[in-house]
């Protein structure tokens, strides 16, 4: 890989994102007309930095970064769920409050890690294919259409793998289109900042990929 001045800047940012949000997902919260857990409200960037990546540094790159995040949030999970079962000492009384919001739940756990996985590479892919298609036009409709779908894999993956059975279907439909709607407007919202991003990133590391002859196989990390 070509050496850039700006990509491992947003390699860090994207891996931060993701363990922050989903840590923050603990907290089921009502804002608005909107009910979403917590980390809803950080996680969209999650989508936009992956937009970014794969905008102008490629397919290939995005995925590479994508099985970094996926490593990095599996650690963080695997920590915070083996910190919870060794013993506290005895003079310390936060072991109720760190299972509460730290104890991980392996159901919750499991459907973060699918819900991610097949929702970034949705995302990236779609985006990838839509700028040959459209030959570099319309970010805008790029970046907003991949992010419906991939959006929408996250979201559909992880709530019901997560919740189905646990909570009431009522709240699960509620939750489930709050988060869409929320995170897909976020996206919409900060079309001009991607927009920003992406020209700056482009002028400064000289590098527009386009996807031509990339094997879009999530797991060929090595091509």
């Amino acid at each position: 890989m070509r050496s850039y001045r700006y990509f491992y800047f947003i390699v860090g940012l994207f891996v931060a994102v993701l363990i922050v949000s989903n840590t923050a997902s603990t907290k089921i919260l009502d804002l608005g007309p909107f009910t979403f857990d917590g980390g809803t409200i950080l996680f969209p960037l999650a989508y936009i930095f992956g937009d970014i990546l794969t905008e102008v540094y490629g397919y290939r790159n995005s995925r590479k970064v994508i099985w970094t995040g996926f490593a990095c949030l599996a650690l963080a999970t695997a920590v915070y769920y083996v910190v919870g079962l060794l013993p506290p000492a005895n003079d310390w009384n936060g072991q109720d409050a760190y299972m509460q919001i730290l104890g991980i739940v392996p159901r919750i756990a499991l459907a973060s890690l699918i819900a991610y996985f097949a929702g970034e590479f949705s995302n990236s892919y779609l985006l990838a294919k839509m700028k040959l298609w459209t030959k570099g036009k319309w970010l805008w409709m790029r970046t907003i259409g991949s992010t419906l779908v991939g959006e929408g894999v996250d979201c559909m993956l992880f709530i019901l793998i997560a919740f189905f059975g646990v909570l009431p279907n009522s709240l699960l439909i509620a939750i489930l289109i709050s988060n869409y709607i929320f995170k897909v407007g976020v996206e919409v919202l900060f079309t001009p900042i991607t927009y920003t991003v992406v020209g700056f990133l482009k002028k400064k590391e000289h590098e527009d990929y386009y996807d031509y002859h990339t094997d879009f196989n999530p797991f060929a990390i090595k091509s």
